[in-house]
């Protein structure tokens, strides 16, 4: 093989260690935050989008390392495969891998907070450390059922309204009410992922929420968040904090209606396409929001 071919065939793995299909949840949110944000600004609007996509790169590596280095990743696995057990990657390549990735985040979220409110270093550095330690360190909270928690917050609160916020000066109410739908499905996301990894993060005494809830309620929680997720556009026009075009997002519904009577149905291998459409649901959804809250303004 040329040079070149064993460069590409370098980089797909590399691609695929970052695990592309879950990169939406950190997309959405910097959307959705730029169509609320008071006076949208594509210099800032792209500076978060670049903190957001690398802080989830660098959480796939670390997570890829930590599982691989713990023995959770296993031939048994059913999910995609990961670089550090498969051995695509030795384990050190993998770790730098992932402070690269960290460490962009850290720059650019540095540069952004200056350049707007040097407040927000504070809770960028806890946005690091929530990347550092969601599997790594000697308690790791994504093996004790806390990561969905952490990707509502992170990945919903902070990525969307925070991007509102360095395009402010004021956070609209907007930006608050459109956070959580999009961080309850980007934990959506997340479920069908452990809820795929369960009998594989069980047996390596990986607690994460779906090993703690088990199949069926884990399964009902997936349901709710995407329920809650759909009524929320709803709720914020009623109560007069979104626009009427907010419930554009609704056209996503079929959507989420297949994601949800799939995954109530699906088991092992079967549920790998159902991350990808809980992906896809959570893009169609949040492009739609935005493009309401963009209307609004027109």
């Amino acid at each position: 093989m040329s040079a070149a071919g064993r460069g590409r065939n370098r980089a797909a793995v590399w691609l695929l260690g970052a695990r592309p299909r879950t990169l939406v949840a950190s997309i959405a949110p910097v959307v959705v935050g730029t169509a609320a944000a008071e006076h949208p600004d594509p210099r800032f609007a792209g500076a978060a989008l670049v903190v957001a996509v690398a802080l989830q790169v660098g959480v796939n590596y670390a997570n890829d390392y930590a599982d691989g280095m713990r023995g959770v990743d296993t031939a048994a696995r059913v999910g995609p495969v990961r670089l550090t057990a498969s051995g695509l990657a030795s384990a050190r390549a993998v770790r730098r891998a992932a402070l690269a990735a960290l460490g962009v985040a850290a720059v650019v979220g540095t540069a952004l907070s200056l350049a707007t409110d040097p407040r927000l270093l504070v809770l960028g550095a806890g946005a690091v450390a929530a990347a550092l330690l969601y599997a790594g360190g000697p308690r790791p909270y994504g093996a004790l059922g806390l990561g969905e928690a952490a990707v509502f917050v992170f990945f919903g609160l902070v990525a969307t309204v925070g991007t509102a916020y360095v395009q402010g000066p004021h956070v609209p109410a907007a930006a608050w009410w459109s956070a959580v739908p999009i961080g309850l499905l980007a934990v959506g996301i997340m479920l069908v992922n452990n809820l795929r990894d369960l009998p594989t993060d069980r047996e390596a005494g990986k607690r994460t929420l779906a090993v703690r809830l088990g199949e069926r309620r884990t399964r009902i929680l997936y349901g709710a968040a995407v329920g809650i997720a759909l009524a929320t556009p709803v709720a914020g026009v009623a109560a007069g904090a979104l626009p009427p075009g907010a419930l554009l997002s609704l056209v996503a519904a079929p959507v989420a209606i297949g994601a949800l009577v799939r995954v109530s149905r699906a088991r092992g291998r079967d549920l790998l396409p159902l991350l990808t459409m809980s992906a896809v649901l959570e893009l169609l959804f949040g492009f739609l929001l935005a493009m309401g809250l963009v209307a609004a303004r027109l």
